[in-house]
C-alpha cells in the first residue's frame, strides 16, 4: 500500500523525534555515570562562621568534641584556625604552618598536630594558647594523620614519599619510618587490633601495619578501587570505609575477614570522610563539590543522599554530640572563607 506525501513527512518526523530522544537519553546516560544514586542531600544549614584570610584552599579538620573546638588547616594562608563551634566564633590563627594539609586535636595530651608540607614537618601545637611545641621532620609530602593513644605515637602519611613517619607525640622526636611501597593516603588506629591501617593509593591496597614492630604485617586488596585515598574506621563493626578517588567509590571493607562487602558511589574525586559512631552515618566530602551521607544497617552502607553542598567542600567534620557537620570552604553565601554548619533533617 503506498502512503501519501503527508503521510511520508509525518513518518519522517516522527523518526528525527525518536533519533532526538535517543541521542538525549545516550547523553543523559553517559553524564550520570559515576554519579551516587540517592536523593537529595538530608541535612539542613544551621550556621555559618566567617573565617579570616583569603579565599584560597582548606584541607583537614579535627574536633575537640567535649571543648566544641574545631581546628582548620588553612592550606593556601599556611595557618590553623581555630573555631569555637559552640560560640560561632573564631578563637584564633596559628600561622607559620607553611602549606598545611593534615590537623588533628588529641584532647588528651591538649594538643595539635599539624602537618607543615611545605616544610615537610610536623608541627606540635598546644591546644590552649596555639604556640608551637616542636616540630619534627618527615618524609616527602607529608598530609594525613593518626594517632596511637598506646604507645602516645603520631603517625604522619608522607604521600608522595610512600611512607609513614611515627613521631613521639611527647616529644616530638622520630621513632621510625614504614616503607609502604607506593605512594600512600591516609592512615587510622584501629583500637580492637592494636593495629594501623593505611591506604597505599600506589598500589589499591590497604596496608595493616604492627605499630610495636613498625612491620606490614599483611595487604588487603581492594578490587574496583582506583586511588584510594579517603579513610575512616568503625572499629566497634569491625569495618574501614575507604574512598577511591579516582573512580568515585567507596568500599567497604570487612577488618576481620579482609574481604570488601560494600561498593557505592559518591561524588567525583572523594576526598575527606567522617564518620559518626553514635548516629552510624557516614560524610563524603569530595572535590567536585558534593558531599555524599550514608547510613549503617547491618554493617552495610546505604546512600541517604547526595547534594552540591558549595564549590571546593572537600572538608567535612562530625561533632558526635550535636550530630552536626562541618565544611570549611573558599566562598560562604557572601563569597567570602565560612565554616558551614549543618544539621541533620531526620
Amino acid at each position: 500500500m503506498s502512503l501519501s506525501t503527508r503521510s511520508r513527512r509525518l513518518l519522517v518526523a516522527a523518526g528525527a523525534i525518536v533519533v532526538a530522544l535517543a541521542v538525549a537519553l545516550v547523553v543523559i546516560t553517559r553524564d550520570d555515570v559515576g554519579r551516587p544514586s540517592a536523593g537529595k542531600l538530608p541535612l539542613r544549614p544551621v550556621g555559618e562562621v566567617a573565617l579570616p584570610g583569603n579565599a584560597s584552599r582548606f584541607d583537614y579538620a579535627s574536633l575537640d568534641a567535649e571543648r566544641g573546638l574545631l581546628f582548620v588547616a588553612h592550606l593556601g594562608a599556611g595557618e590553623v584556625i581555630e573555631v569555637d563551634v559552640r560560640a560561632h566564633r573564631v578563637v584564633r590563627v596559628i600561622p607559620d604552618v607553611a602549606q598545611v594539609h593534615g590537623v588533628l586535636v588529641v584532647p588528651a595530651l591538649h594538643r595539635v598536630f599539624a602537618t607543615a608540607t611545605g616544610a615537610n614537618q610536623l608541627v606540635a601545637l598546644d591546644e590552649e594558647t596555639g604556640a608551637v611545641l616542636s616540630r619534627a621532620p618527615t618524609g616527602e609530602y607529608p598530609d594525613g594523620l593518626a594517632y596511637d593513644p598506646r604507645r602516645g605515637a603520631i603517625w604522619t602519611t608522607n604521600e608522595s614519599g610512600g611512607s609513614e613517619t611515627v613521631i613521639d607525640a611527647a616529644t616530638g622526636a622520630v621513632r621510625g619510618t614504614v616503607a609502604l611501597g607506593g605512594e600512600v593516603g591516609n592512615v587510622g588506629y584501629d583500637p580492637a587490633s592494636d593495629r594501623m591501617l593505611v591506604d597505599v593509593q600506589g598500589r589499591n591496597d590497604l596496608a595493616v601495619i604492627g605499630p610495636a614492630s613498625l612491620a606490614v604485617e599483611r595487604r588487603v586488596p581492594l578490587p574496583g578501587c582506583d586511588h584510594d585515598h579517603g579513610l575512616a574506621l568503625d572499629p566497634s563493626d569491625r569495618l574501614a570505609f575507604v574512598a577511591c578517588d579516582g573512580n568515585a567509590t567507596l568500599l567497604t571493607v570487612d577488618l576481620s575477614s579482609g574481604q570488601v562487602n560494600g561498593t557505592d558511589r559518591v561524588g567525583d574525586e572523594p576526598d575527606v570522610l567522617a564518620y559518626d559512631q553514635g548516629a552510624h552515618r557516614l560524610y563524603v566530602a569530595a572535590e567536585s563539590g558534593p558531599v555524599t551521607v550514608l547510613d549503617l544497617h547491618d554493617r552495610r552502607l546505604s546512600v541517604t543522599g547526595s547534594g552540591q553542598l558549595a564549590d571546593s567542600a572537600h572538608v567535612v567534620a562530625v561533632d558526635p554530640v550535636t550530630h552536626h557537620s562541618f565544611y570549611p570552604v573558599p566562598a560562604g553565601t557572601d563569597g567570602r572563607p565560612a565554616l558551614l554548619e549543618q544539621e541533620p533533617l531526620q
